[in-house]
């Protein structure tokens, strides 16, 4: 596969890559680092990405795997933490802070959710990724997959529910 195929073969999944690495790294500078680790290995093993079943799953995989063995490593303890910005046309600018403060409460009870809780919820609920294919993935059950990520939005929305009728955090 020469250059001009391997880019048109990777470009529809790059993004979701990305965001996988970002979701898990959190630093914007990291994921960059991690995406481009990625598709380097991906760029080495060319030759025989056709006979991947399918070349988004490996991806997603090594990705993941690449992401946390970084976790694990000594770079972790000097990742930058970046909030997303959330905003909403139309809302004003009361109902604006609002969001912005669910979306920063909710992107830190993502982040402090175990790992294969945040990488669940990742995939299915950011990436929008089929049951089918994260237990591909993440060499899961579907039903595993479904119980973690059952459990994943009750934690988040019970978090939520609390912070908005009480102010807790």
């Amino acid at each position: 596969m020469n250059q001009i195929e391997f880019i048109n073969h990777v470009k529809p999944f790059k993004d979701k890559m990305f965001r996988l690495a970002k979701r898990l790294l959190v630093s914007t500078e990291e994921a960059e680092d991690a995406t481009q680790e990625v598709l380097v290995k991906l760029w080495n093993k060319n030759n025989v990405l056709k006979d991947f079943g399918s070349t988004e799953a490996y991806a997603m995989t090594i990705t993941k795997n690449y992401c946390l063995d970084v976790l694990k490593s000594k770079r972790a303890t000097n990742l930058q933490i970046v909030h997303n910005n959330y905003a909403e046309n139309g809302a004003s600018l009361q109902q604006k802070v609002e969001d912005n403060d669910s979306w920063n409460w909710v992107e830190k009870w993502i982040n402090d959710l175990p790992e294969q809780q945040k990488i669940i919820i990742q995939m299915r609920d950011v990436e929008q990724y089929e049951f089918e294919e994260i237990a591909k993935i993440l060499e899961m059950s579907e039903a595993t997959i479904r119980v973690a990520l059952s459990r994943a939005r009750k934690t988040i929305r019970e978090k939520l529910t609390n912070t908005h009728n009480y102010g807790i955090q």
